[in-house]
């Protein structure tokens, strides 16, 4: 089949929208993290008129919560209209009372789902299987997407066989690990998609529509008598899925060049070990089984992706006849059952099948917790052992039941020539938007292929975000985080002391430094294992004051375009020039309708951050420093040090399941002792101008700055410096003193306090 081939940069949400939209009349919405971008392309799109395949403008509705989504979408399917919706977690489960009548009706409805972890100890808005998993008894068919080109491939299948089947399909993926991962892949236009389309299924459904003109009954109530035989007479329409979503798969196959079957195998074929999975962990276990195979090793593994209905048949036609041992990752936990679905459901299938093999089962990656390559090492370590452990999990230490595997083998599978950088930056500073652009920019503008996952903390704004971006000549498919970076940015220097910024980066490469410190301050401010680790690895090390420059073109502590344009003269990824061109353009795009003004600084401060860029020519002695900045945090109760120090300093990985309550109660007050110190600029109070309106305080998102009454006594021992005022209060008396203070550790530079002041005159500034 002749195809339209556009590559473009893009995230699983925007791949999935993509098709959602080309194949469906109307979408009734409303957002949950992390699928809300889905409804927001989708209603962008919308708003410019961007056309369907059926020559129409996607009808959006938001409604007033998830339940009324579904009920929505419903109702819209019994009119006639192809629709569809876009959830996650608990919005999903808000779904099920919906999506048991809608499957019971036959009504093809896709949902798509960015997997995400519910809400059980604690509310986690990380990505897991947990929820998809509570919705695999409704009828929905169950299509599972292992990466971002994958989102789009298989977005297609599910419409394309919930039209030709009559069963509604929910087409899932792993929530930000794939959602909001951004990878160069192929777009598949609308006029193939078109061309792949039953007309005669489509017409078939909207004749089957609720319609004054031939009316029918649907939804009613059935006695004993009857309703068990009607619940059995969709089977055939069950029995008959696997088969429509085999012919849908190789029709896109047909398309794309792209290969896909309901189960696929990868691995050596006299292999005697295997893996089962299926979202992003595929990825992950299919590179270390190539990896494990070109050394000779016998290890194979099975990528599900329709799990619903689970096709035993087409299962056993892909597992070798060789393997004796089998692994079944589940990422997911249902406590109290006997293993967890994946689990039981091959099970299940070898035993109808009278295959006698050993099956173990794990757990992986909950709540969006990494999965590695040397994770996949260790599953494959346990299979070989003489009495391999079941019911294990794998990436975490359980020091209390002891079902984690050790991790003996750390393995890097990245492509050769290969890319890749981490940057650390603050939430709101611009970080992520810039390196969204710089992954746009590359791949867009190169034959290379490109990678960014980023990783938020729950702050948000005033917290710390890493970007993971890879570069290279090969498609890129790692999906977990950098940990031997060619190139590491800190845009905050207060991070320094705080972070291991530097561990794992390779030999030979680029540090870029955010500070207004020269050779000489950075002897102090710079931690002796910092200054170690760059001149043993003879890193190249540059410095530019980013602060400073958004200060001079008064764009506040928007540094993005600064780092960007820094990222792009130190590293020559692509030719500077090409960098710089395209940059700008995106400035045009980004921050074009806040007018020509705001473009312009963007600009200039680019232009500035070219010029201003410094390599730091540091001594050889740093090989051997002992002296440095030390980050010393204050005493605190041992649930702190224990427990929310590690976490704060990104080393939360490595607490011990014993290191938590089984309930998930925690102390009050633990955030005292977080002292942050992340604001490159503090209030300063004036007290002469001050009207003791405390609304600075009231409107402090981080109680950083509060108002202090005191008595004369109490002053007695103040240091110099220490100003007060007379209170103004009613109640005072004239006998108390007022007082602005301000927490700097604890303040986060909003600025909302100078923005709120009541005074004729601010009485505070940064």
């Amino acid at each position: 089949m002749n195809k339209t081939k556009q590559m473009k940069t893009l995230d699983g949400n925007t791949a999935a929208a993509h098709i959602a939209y080309a194949l469906s009349d109307v979408a009734a919405i409303y957002p949950i993290t992390p699928s809300s971008n889905m409804a927001e392309i989708c209603d962008e799109w919308a708003a410019y008129g961007r056309k369907n395949i059926f020559g129409q403008t996607l009808k959006i509705s938001t409604m007033q919560s998830e339940a009324g989504a579904a009920g929505a979408v419903h109702g819209s399917l019994v009119s006639g209209a192809l629709s569809t919706t876009f959830t996650a977690s608990q919005g999903l489960l808000l779904m099920i009372p919906n999506m048991y009548k809608i499957s019971g009706e036959l009504l093809p409805a896709v949902f798509h789902v960015s997997a995400r972890t519910l809400s059980t100890h604690a509310l986690s808005i990380f990505g897991d299987h947990s929820d998809v998993m509570a919705a695999r008894q409704t009828g929905f068919a169950l299509l599972a997407s292992a990466s971002v080109q994958e989102a789009m491939d298989l977005a297609l299948v599910a419409h394309l066989s919930a039209i030709n089947s009559r069963v509604p399909f929910l087409h899932f993926f792993d929530g930000f690990r794939t959602s909001h991962e951004m990878q160069k892949i192929e777009i598949i236009d609308y006029k193939d998609i078109a061309r792949l389309v039953d007309r005669k299924a489509v017409t078939a459904f909207r004749s089957r529509a609720l319609n004054p003109e031939c009316p029918h009954q649907r939804g009613t109530a059935q006695n004993p008598d009857t309703h068990f035989q009607n619940r059995e007479a969709a089977n055939p329409y069950y029995l008959a899925l696997p088969g429509i979503v085999s012919e849908a798969m190789a029709q896109v196959s047909t398309l794309t060049g792209r290969c896909y079957h309901l189960f696929d195998y990868v691995g050596a074929a006299d292999a005697e070990n295997v893996i089962i999975c299926m979202g992003s962990a595929s990825d992950t276990v299919e590179g270390t089984v190539k990896f494990l195979c070109s050394r000779g090793e016998k290890v194979g593994m099975i990528k599900v992706r329709l799990y619903r209905p689970f096709s035993g048949e087409h299962f056993l036609k892909v597992l070798p006849a060789s393997c004796r041992r089998i692994a079944v990752l589940d990422r997911t936990k249902e406590p109290g059952s006997p293993g967890e679905p994946l689990y039981q459901d091959v099970c299940t299938t070898l035993m109808e099948a009278g295959q006698a093999k050993q099956v173990v089962g794990g757990r992986y990656g909950i709540s969006s917790k990494e999965f590695t390559p040397s994770m996949v090492r260790a599953v494959f370590d346990n299979l070989d052992a003489p009495e391999p452990k079941n019911h294990f999990t794998v990436g975490i230490n359980d020091d209390i039941t002891n079902s984690s595997l050790k991790i003996k083998e750390k393995i890097h599978v990245a492509p050769p020539g290969t890319y890749c950088c981490k940057f650390y930056g603050l939430g709101s500073d611009g970080t992520v938007s810039a390196n969204q652009n710089s992954i746009t920019i590359i791949g867009d503008n190169t034959d290379l292929y490109a990678q960014a996952y980023f990783v938020y903390d729950s702050k948000k704004s005033g917290g710390i975000t890493v970007s993971h971006l890879r570069f290279g000549p090969k498609p890129i498919r790692l999906p977990f985080q950098v940990w031997r970076p060619s190139f590491v940015a800190c845009h905050n220097p207060s991070y320094v002391t705080r972070y291991a910024l530097l561990e794992g980066i390779r030999e030979g490469g680029t540090f870029l430094l955010n500070s207004p410190w020269n050779l000489e301050e950075m002897e102090l401010r710079l931690p002796a294992e910092m200054k170690r680790i760059i001149a043993r690895k003879k890193i190249k090390f540059y410095n530019i004051d980013a602060v400073k420059i958004a200060s001079e073109v008064t764009l506040g502590g928007r540094i993005n375009v600064i780092m960007q344009a820094a990222f792009f003269k130190t590293t020559k990824v692509i030719d500077p020039a090409l960098a710089f061109a395209e940059m700008e353009k995106m400035i045009e795009k980004s921050y074009g309708k806040k007018g020509p003004k705001i473009v312009e600084k963007n600009i200039a401060a680019m232009n500035k951050a070219i010029a201003a860029l410094e390599e730091i020519r540091y001594p050889d002695s740093w090989a051997e420093a002992e002296n440095g900045a030390l980050f010393i945090p204050e005493e605190a109760p041992q649930y702190v040090r224990d427990v929310v120090y590690p976490m704060l300093a990104l080393q939360g990985d490595q607490l011990p399941v014993s290191a938590f309550q089984p309930d998930g109660v925690v102390p009050l007050g633990t955030t005292r002792y977080e002292k942050r110190g992340t604001a490159v600029k503090v209030p300063i109070w004036i007290p002469d101008l001050c009207i003791q309106c405390n609304q600075c305080a009231f409107v402090c998102p981080h109680a950083a700055i509060r108002p202090y009454l005191s008595r004369e006594d109490d002053l007695k021992m103040a240091p110099d410096g220490f100003t007060t005022v007379k209170a103004n209060g009613k109640k005072t008396d004239g006998k108390l003193y007022y007082r602005i203070q301000v927490s700097p550790l604890d303040c986060t530079g909003c600025g909302n306090c100078v923005d709120t002041c009541l005074a004729k005159e601010p009485a505070l500034e940064m």
